[in-house]
């Protein structure tokens, strides 16, 4: 057994559990900005799509399972990065005027943090940047 610690790169892409497809792809392209990559069909209708985001970040998984999105309710299973204080602030700005609701950026543990965003099955969505 080699004792070389493993190289690994990053995140690939991360997946999410939903109740509606059409829905949670609507969201996260109209409050994100994310773009549909990939769809996942079990030979009758599409039960997943893989979206990737245009300005960078990890690719987004949505896959159709009410059960498993009920259960991840109000859980930031992940954050996304941004780059600096004021991609935060016109993110704040953006989900704002799309009437999403969200205490604004703010000083967190390690430079500032955008919490408490949420998705159409209440996944907890946080944004940090280190500066």
């Amino acid at each position: 057994m080699s004792t070389q610690i493993p190289e690994l790169a990053g995140i690939h892409h991360v997946k999410l559990p939903v109740t509606d497809l059409e829905r949670s792809w609507v969201w996260y392209q109209s409050r994100l900005g994310f773009e549909q990559a990939m769809e996942f069909s079990d030979g009758v209708e599409v039960i997943g799509l893989l979206l990737r985001h245009p300005r960078g970040g990890p690719d987004l998984g949505l896959w159709l399972d009410p059960d498993r999105a009920a259960a991840a309710a109000g859980f930031d299973y992940f954050v996304f990065g941004a780059p600096n204080r004021q991609a935060l602030e016109a993110l704040a700005e953006r989900l704002t005027a799309l009437g999403e609701r969200h205490p604004g950026v703010h000083p967190g543990t390690a430079g500032w943090v955008l919490p408490h965003v949420k998705d159409p099955d209440g996944h907890e969505l946080r944004f940090q940047c280190q500066e």
